[in-house]
């Protein structure tokens, strides 16, 4: 059964992977412009836009039905997924505007934009295709079958590689050739030894931290060799993962109301406490932000994971991505 809340008559279940964008810059000028968080206010139906580190809602987009995740870069469109809703928003940069919304899916899931802006792939659990969009056009330009359940995914650095958790418990991972972005192609599948969720480059490409449904440990990989390395101490599944400076990996456990900061070598620095449910986290700057599905909280770290301030935003605060206005 999957946990959850039961909010309005629906089941709002436990957070997904959240956009992780990292910069040099200081908390309140983040390269040219000011940090601001976009949360899926996912009983509400909107998107909201919240200064950093103020925490004042300054903008509330209403969006499908459902609005579970978001993914964004530091400038460039917004990606909302909606699942009940079966719709994928894509939003004008600062304004969030609509530019278009898509649908013909039946539970899309996941948002991941490439690094180098121009696609965003949308995994789709009941179907198991992967929806490939041109951002510039945006439209769908391609879809491809990479297995049932396809939920959590992220896209190596250089963006050759995109490995996909087949299932919030998932036993199976996807490893895509993406070499052509708008053709990617499945070239193996592995069985990780453990209920996968979130899944997450390292910076430097060389390791993927993939996160457990099951144990308090996360796994890192080998990116080529698909090894595990190395486990991480964390907390209650299900975790999630994002990087800042220095390549710090910054990790949650919404159920233990935790987060670690650990070195590349999966070394535990230092921990800090978030309010319960903070399933996801995102970092710009020295900033580290994590949003509450439990509680409808965001909360701001800086990167010694010291608390600056947490904002109740809405009823349920499921996903959280960080844009620069």
């Amino acid at each position: 059964m999957r946990r959850g809340i039961v909010v309005a008559g629906g089941l709002l279940a436990f957070g997904c992977a959240a956009s992780a964008v990292a910069s040099s810059a200081t908390p309140g000028h983040a390269r040219g412009g000011s940090p601001v968080a976009l949360v899926t206010a996912e009983s509400e139906n909107e998107l909201l836009a919240v200064s950093l580190p103020d925490g004042k809602v300054i903008r509330r987009v209403r969006v499908p039905v459902d609005p579970e995740n978001v993914d964004v870069q530091p400038s460039g469109p917004a990606i909302v997924v909606s699942t009940r809703g079966g719709a994928v928003s894509i939003l004008q940069a600062r304004s969030l505007r609509p530019i278009r919304v898509l649908r013909g899916f039946r539970d899309p899931h996941i948002a991941a934009i490439a690094p180098d802006g121009e696609w965003a792939y949308v995994t789709d659990d009941g179907t198991g295709l992967l929806s490939v969009i041109e951002l510039a056009r945006a439209a769908i330009v391609n879809r491809v079958f990479v297995g049932m359940g396809a939920h959590h995914l992220s896209f190596s650095p250089d963006e050759r590689r995109v490995w996909v958790a087949l299932g919030e418990r998932a036993r199976t991972i996807a490893v895509l050739d993406t070499s052509r972005p708008a053709r990617p192609r499945v070239v193996t599948r592995f069985d990780p030894g453990f209920p996968a969720h979130d899944v997450a480059f390292s910076p430097d490409g060389r390791r993927v931290w993939v996160t457990s449904d099951a144990g308090s440990r996360v796994g890192v990989f080998g990116s080529t060799s698909r090894r595990l390395l190395f486990t991480v101490p964390v907390g209650p599944p299900p975790q999630h993962v994002a990087f800042g400076p220095r390549r710090f990996a910054y990790l949650t456990s919404g159920y233990g109301s935790r987060i670690v900061m650990a070195d590349t070598g999966g070394r535990v620095v230092r921990y800090g406490r978030i309010p319960y449910g903070s399933f996801n986290v995102t970092t710009v700057g020295s900033l580290v932000v994590t949003s509450s599905l439990l509680r409808g909280t965001l909360t701001e770290l800086d990167g010694r994971l010291r608390a600056l301030r947490t904002v109740k935003v809405a009823p349920a605060a499921r996903d959280v991505g960080v844009s620069v206005w």
